[in-house]
């Protein structure tokens, strides 16, 4: 039996936040793991927290600045994405030069789901948001080895590679993109 697969891509809703935790604690666990950080527990959690308080905000606050999307394979919370006020960790590494940007991040799919576009149809339906805001150019960033492949892909090479950054042979790299 060939199961269809319907995705539809929304904005966060309440309703959708619990499952849109369970998003953020596989995949992030999941990249860890294939990182070969798997026993980084405490990162980990930290890293999951983060982006469950971030999503909660952008909930909670009626003017919020950042905006969450969520992907639904037949109505089950499958990815997200988010654009917000450029984060920490751009700022420093990008000395500060990025700062007056906003920041695309949040980028997971589960990863049962990885591999079938999902990631670039949340970017997509981004980029259309983004450019009915006016807005030219944003930031992202990743320390994740195996993500980095895939920006180097689809947005060129790095504005900033920071060697180093997470400890001894780590690398983290900022891209600075233009929504068109």
């Amino acid at each position: 039996m060939n199961e269809t697969k319907h995705l539809t891509i929304s904005t966060l809703t309440e309703g959708d936040y619990v499952s849109t935790c369970r998003v953020f604690e596989e995949s992030i666990s999941d990249a860890f793991n294939k990182e070969g950080l798997g026993h980084l527990q405490e990162d980990i959690q930290s890293e999951t927290d983060h982006k469950k308080q971030k999503a909660l905000s952008s909930l909670e606050q009626a003017n919020s600045d950042t905006y969450f999307f969520i992907a639904k394979i037949n109505g089950k919370v499958v990815g997200t994405i988010s654009y917000g006020p450029c984060g920490e960790t751009i700022q420093i590494c990008a000395e500060h030069q990025l700062d007056h940007l906003g920041e695309l991040g949040s980028l997971y799919v589960l990863p049962s789901y990885q591999g079938q576009g999902i990631g670039s149809a949340l970017i997509k339906k981004m980029m259309i948001f983004l450019n009915e805001q006016g807005i030219g150019q944003f930031c992202l960033d990743s320390g994740y080895k195996r993500a980095q492949i895939k920006w180097q892909r689809k947005f060129g090479e790095p504005y900033k590679v920071v060697k180093d950054y997470w400890g001894p042979d780590s690398v983290h790299m900022v891209w600075l993109c233009n929504v068109s």
